[in-house]
């Protein structure tokens, strides 16, 4: 395996499927390394030279990826918690922040369900 940014990324698939294994790296970004390292996305990652490997690890520096961008991220959350806004009190608890309906989904926000048993009736 190639080690690029710290990332183990896989052998066996093509350039640019790989680089997604990187995080802040989709598609359009693993393209435009490939083409700045002067790379054929095509080619699979088994089959790059030392040097290829050093250009794209060169193109991969210019952005900001793994930890610092999961940091940055994480950072920003954490500062609209502290600042009271809607969507940091929605990040407090847990809720879907971008105007999702609550009463049926969200589950992978809320978790899993909570049952509530009823209150009994009295009976004479």
């Amino acid at each position: 395996m190639a080690r690029i940014a710290g990332v183990d990324i896989p052998k066996h698939k093509r350039g640019v499927i790989s680089l997604t294994y990187i995080y802040g790296v989709g598609r359009s970004r693993a393209k435009e390394i490939l083409a700045t390292a002067k790379v054929d996305e095509s080619t699979k990652v088994s089959d790059w030279t030392d040097d290829e490997i050093s250009n794209i690890r060169e193109a991969v520096g210019t952005f900001k990826i793994e930890g610092e961008l999961r940091s940055e991220t994480q950072l920003n959350i954490k500062r609209l918690m502290d600042i009271g806004c809607y969507r940091g009190i929605r990040h407090r608890a847990g809720l879907p922040l971008r105007g999702q309906r609550t009463k049926n989904n969200s589950r992978t926000r809320k978790g899993r369900r909570k049952t509530v048993a009823n209150k009994k009736k009295v009976t004479k």
